[in-house]
Parts: structure tokens; C-alpha cells; sequence
């Protein structure tokens, strides 16, 4: 089994005619926590959406688990499934009368109705679990449009452990939560990263979480800037880079 979740080899991407993430090349291991980080409209949620197929490629390529993304048909159900995605915004039509049960279910029917072992005992069991491993057991009953943000948080991660995942990918996921909020969920994603063994892949402005808990960083800005280490990726020079210089010296005079 590769140790590499993901590949992406000279990725550009343009939004109209303006070229949002130019020849961008990195990759994911197994078990690691990797943080996009860049100043507004540096093109993060632009590469993660490219990366998930959500947008089009001007060139370059993506390899999920092995499979290329350029290749029709190659990612295939069962590949998908091994891949969830947090977005920033969870929207949804709160006149849609679905249950946190019926949310998660979703998960662990992804692959599709017509498969033979997805019956509806092993499914059953599967929500439960995984609202549980979430602290949400007490939410199944309740419609989503009731609930709060951070209890849409667990929701949505109950959804992503409802089946066994090899990769999670968060676009600023913590958004709209409170500094507790914020806090608890950070560290109920960082509980299950030990627990499932998932990659991570996050775009985060908090650069003081970023360098406390990630393994590695891509520091973007149209270009990839750098990458590396928290340590080296977030020294004053390369946030110069990626930032520039009123950044670096408003963060050091607060």
C-alpha cells in the first residue's frame, strides 16, 4: 500500500481568464497533517476544490490513492469514498426535512443503493457509531436546521466516520464557531486523526494552531511559496513571502 494519499503534480487553475493557482505540486502521507495557509484570495479553496474535481484544470494532474483524476473513470466509488470533505459554509434548504440520523446515513450509503452488503442493520449501527465517536448520539432525532454551529461541526464529521476514510479535507471547517467552539473542535479532529489514522488536509489562518499540531505546511499565494515543515514554512521570511512585510510586522507587534 502506497504511504502517499495524494499527489498533485503541476496543478494550474484559472477562475475566467485569471490564473487563481499556477503549476502548484505536492503530496500527502498517510497519518500526516498538512495546513494550506495564504492571505486572502491566495487561491486556497480554488486548489482545494480543484484537487476534490469540483473545478476544472488548466494542466497538471491529481492522483488519489494512485488514480489519476485526468483518467475517466478512474476514481471509482470505492475510491471516492475513502476521501471527506468538511467545507467552510455547510448550506442546505433548512425547509428540507432531514434528521442528523438521516445526514450521517448519507455517509455510508455514498457508494451507491445498489451494492449487496449495505443493508440496513450494518447501517444502522454505522450512524451510531459514529455520532458516538462525535459525542452526538443525543442529536440523531433532531431536524439540522436546528442545529447549532458547532453541533453541525459534529454532524458533519459523524458523516465522514460513518465509514473507514484514508483522507479529510478541511476548507477553514472551524468557521463560524466561537474560540471554544473553535477549540473543541480542533481537538475532536486531532482525537480522531490518532484514532482512524486519516490524513489531513486544512486551510487555516490560524497560524499559531498550524505550527502546534501540523506536520507540514504549503504556503500559498497563486504560486506555492514554500513548503515544508511548520518550523521552516513559517519563519519571517517565507511569511514575507507569502504575506508580505505589514503582515509579518503586524503579528510581531501583537
Amino acid at each position: 500500500m502506497s504511504a502517499e494519499v495524494l499527489v498533485v503534480e503541476g496543478l494550474t487553475v484559472y477562475r475566467d481568464a485569471y490564473v487563481a493557482v499556477q503549476d502548484v505540486s505536492f503530496s500527502l502521507e498517510v497519518g500526516t497533517d498538512t495546513a494550506i495557509v495564504g492571505p486572502n484570495g491566495a487561491g486556497k479553496s480554488t486548489l482545494i476544490q480543484a484537487i476534490l474535481g469540483i473545478l476544472p484544470r488548466q494542466s497538471g494532474d491529481v492522483f488519489w490513492l494512485g488514480h489519476s483524476l485526468s483518467r475517466r473513470g478512474a476514481l471509482n466509488a470505492r475510491v471516492r469514498q475513502q476521501i471527506a470533505y468538511l467545507p467552510q459554509n455547510f448550506l442546505f434548504d433548512r425547509r428540507i426535512p432531514i434528521t442528523v440520523n438521516e445526514l450521517v446515513a448519507l455517509g455510508w450509503d455514498d457508494l451507491g443503493p445498489k451494492l449487496p452488503w449495505a443493508n440496513q442493520k450494518q447501517r444502522r449501527l454505522a450512524v451510531r457509531q459514529a455520532l458516538e465517536r462525535v459525542d452526538a448520539l443525543h442529536l440523531g432525532s433532531q431536524p439540522i436546521s436546528r442545529l447549532s454551529g458547532g453541533e453541525t461541526k459534529r454532524a458533519l464529521l459523524a458523516y465522514c466516520l460513518v465509514r473507514p476514510r484514508r483522507l479529510l479535507i478541511l476548507d477553514e471547517a472551524s468557521a463560524g464557531l466561537d474560540v471554544r467552539g473553535e477549540s473543541d473542535f480542533y481537538q475532536l479532529i486531532y482525537q480522531l486523526k490518532q484514532e482512524q489514522g486519516w490524513a489531513i488536509l486544512q486551510i487555516s489562518h490560524d497560524l499559531d494552531m498550524v505550527r502546534k499540531h501540523c506536520d507540514r505546511v504549503l504556503c500559498l499565494n497563486r504560486l506555492l511559496r514554500c513548503q515544508g515543515t511548520p518550523d521552516y514554512a513559517l519563519s519571517p521570511d517565507n511569511l514575507v513571502s507569502v504575506y508580505g512585510s505589514e503582515f509579518v510586522r503586524y503579528r510581531h507587534q501583537h
